[in-house]
């Protein structure tokens, strides 16, 4: 079997290519909002490219002690051409599926809520609205902060972790 053909990164997304590859936190990163018990979490992201216009990711979270499967967002980030302005497209295994648009200024993207749908079943209270904020820091490390409204509070930090490692894949 041939290993994968390096496939060139389509020019338009030249601007969020500090995010291509995978990150790892070594430290938990903290959970917390008021009507959960803080908690302690790690967490791996990928993201990819196939040469389209867009990114490709996967968000894997665990519980910190037990290592017990958390959250899992994956999805497609598109960058609007000739712009900052950016979107994630994102399915989460809680029955979410939301796009985020905002805006890139150099290594920091900022995120917020432009469209909610949710399975019918979805446990309450209902998430409203989600803000994040990934940045890259100037000592190497992605950082990222991510807020949530639901129907009973507002918009409050939720998570916020630091990812320490990176590893780029073949063909990025």
């Amino acid at each position: 079997q041939q290993p994968p053909h390096a496939v060139e990164l389509n020019p338009v997304l030249q601007p969020l290519s500090w995010l291509l590859g995978t990150w790892e936190s070594d430290e938990p990163g903290e959970g917390t909002f008021p009507s959960i018990k803080p908690f302690r979490y790690t967490e791996k992201l990928h993201f990819s490219h196939v040469g389209q216009p867009v990114i490709n990711f996967m968000f894997n979270a665990f519980h910190a002690e037990s290592n017990k499967p958390l959250h899992r967002e994956c999805g497609f980030i598109r960058i609007q051409q000739g712009t900052n302005r950016v979107a994630f497209i994102i399915a989460q295994n809680s029955g979410l599926v939301e796009i985020e648009e905002g805006e890139l200024t150099s290594n920091q993207l900022k995120l917020q809520t432009q469209s909610l749908g949710r399975i019918s079943f979805a446990k309450e209270p209902h998430v409203q609205q989600i803000s994040r904020v990934f940045q890259l820091r100037p000592d190497g490390k992605l950082e990222q902060t991510v807020s949530m409204a639901t129907d009973n509070h507002p918009l409050t930090q939720h998570l916020h972790i630091i990812y320490n490692t990176k590893f780029l894949t073949p063909g990025l």
